[in-house]
């Protein structure tokens, strides 16, 4: 059985499983962003691929997963679960993301897209995007987790605060705060109309 035992050790201490590479990624070392991307890509990509109705939105997932997983990495844990079910992980609510916009997009402009597909974003709409991602990184980490929750995940105060298990009050503070931070961010930087 020990034979077994340490066989089952040193497949953990794999470079991209539970070791150094998972280890190195969340301690922010861009070789092993680079070795996750090549070793996991693919499997998130299926994952990916599987639920989506292109491949261009395909590889937005796979992006938009690694760049989450980066922003985030300080919440990843190499000794909870491997660094490919945490990105999985992530790609799935990427495709929820995905797909809830969609059907908001849908809704706002009352457009039924063609053939069930929905049509991509106009420029605007992704550099906006893109302005909120890097903002929203530049918050401090519980404000951040919580705007998360509640602007991506649909997630009512109860629940973010039953989710993160901070007290309710907590959470609306840091949600008031980090709303009030995003606006005054996007003001001086020209984003968003001052009033």
């Amino acid at each position: 059985m020990s034979a077994g035992g340490s066989a089952a050790r040193s497949t953990r201490e794999v470079p991209g499983g539970n070791g150094e590479v998972a280890r190195a990624f969340r301690d922010g070392d861009e070789a092993a962003l680079r070795k996750a991307y090549d070793q996991y890509g693919p499997a998130v990509l299926y994952l990916a691929a599987r639920s989506m109705a292109s491949t261009a939105d395909s590889e937005d997932i796979v992006q938009a997963t690694f760049v989450a997983a980066w922003l985030g990495r300080q919440t990843f844990d190499p000794d909870r679960g491997s660094l490919l079910a945490w990105l999985l992980g992530i790609a799935r609510r990427k495709i929820v993301d995905h797909y809830r916009w969609t059907a908001r997009q849908g809704r706002l402009s009352g457009d039924v897209p063609e053939s069930g597909r929905a049509s991509e974003p106009a420029p605007d709409q992704v550099v906006d995007q893109l302005v909120v991602a890097d903002e929203l990184a530049r918050l401090p980490a519980d404000q951040r987790r919580v705007l998360r929750l509640a602007f991506y995940d649909d997630l009512t105060h109860p629940q973010i605060a039953a989710a993160t298990g901070m007290p309710l009050g907590t959470v609306k503070s840091h949600l008031r705060r980090g709303m009030a931070r995003l606006r005054s961010r996007w003001e001086v930087d020209g984003v968003a109309p001052a009033g």
